[in-house]
């Protein structure tokens, strides 16, 4: 993601896939259709003006109080690129990172996540931007949604290796964190021409994606669920805490006991849901005798 003209990155790593699925072939030859595109308008004059600015003109992200903003630039600035460098890194990165994830998702799902990546992306930059680094320039280029491809893949495959200029291996999610982190220091240096904020817009989109979407399972997931007592456990108290503490049992349950019960007393559904309630909280095994001797007397007589 750059302001325009004074976009520059590198390609930093090398991902080891070798094939293409159909919404990453698209937007690369999209991608660099328009490039193309952009760099033959340099040399057309359009009502005074190269035939190239009318089209930034348009369908690059413009500033809200430039007055020129229209609501289809949130996804027509991503297909725009201000430099070879700009496009070679953005492209790279999206073969590299977004390969295995769209094999993963599928490519209609995939091509969601990231055109809703770039209009986050640019959502965040517009409205933080002017407050944060005073930046007023069109914005364009598919960083933002490449980010979200990047923090996809690294939450996806943290474990998977990535080798910087093809030599040194480094794991998915150190690279990537790496990456954000420096975002972030970098968001106040308006002089760069970068957007760091688009970036980390899209990364921000990206992550939010996953996490609510039930269909992706994440080892990163696993840290906000709550733990669920286990049934099998059996409660006890000790002279020092009034709550239960869980001490396991056997592997193996074993049946329930037949009891005749004497009494012909009546039991009612109040005793026999605080019975069921507190099955559900520590297990059959939690039961008094008393307790079991009065489920199965409830049960027989049901039957």
């Amino acid at each position: 993601m750059s302001q325009y003209d004074q976009g520059s990155y590198k390609p930093s790593g090398f991902g080891g896939f070798s094939f293409f699925p159909p919404v990453i072939k698209n937007l690369l030859i999209i991608n660099g259709a328009v490039f193309f595109l952009m760099m033959l308008m340099q040399n057309i004059i359009f009502r005074g003006v190269p035939a190239e600015r009318v089209i930034i003109h348009y369908f690059a992200l413009m500033p809200i109080e430039s007055g020129n903003f229209q609501i289809w630039q949130l996804v027509t600035y991503q297909f725009l690129h201000g430099g070879f460098s700009h496009i070679l890194f953005n492209m790279f990165a999206l073969w590299m990172f977004g390969v295995e994830i769209e094999n993963s998702w599928g490519s209609k799902k995939f091509l969601t996540f990231y055109l809703i990546s770039g209009i986050g992306a640019g959502l965040l930059h517009m409205f933080l931007s002017p407050i944060l680094t005073g930046m007023g320039a069109p914005t364009i280029g598919a960083s933002g949604s490449v980010y979200g491809i990047m923090i996809a893949f690294a939450m996806m495959f943290p474990e998977r290796l990535v080798y910087i200029y093809f030599l040194i291996p480094v794991k998915a999610k150190y690279l990537i964190t790496f990456l954000i982190v420096m975002e972030f220091m970098l968001v106040d240096s308006a002089s760069s021409g970068v957007a760091h904020l688009a970036h980390l817009g899209g990364a921000l989109v990206g992550f939010l994606f996953i996490m609510f979407d039930k269909n992706t399972n994440v080892t990163f997931k696993t840290m906000f669920k709550k733990k669920r007592p286990n049934p099998f456990e059996q409660p006890y108290y000790n002279s020092t805490n009034s709550n239960p503490t869980y001490k396991k049992t056997n592997d193996k349950v074993q049946d329930a006991s037949f009891y005749d019960v004497i009494d012909d007393r009546d039991i009612t559904q109040e005793e026999i849901d605080k019975i069921l309630d507190k099955i559900s909280k520590y297990g059959y095994v939690g039961l008094s005798e008393k307790e079991k001797k009065v489920l199965f007397e409830a049960s027989k007589r049901m039957k």
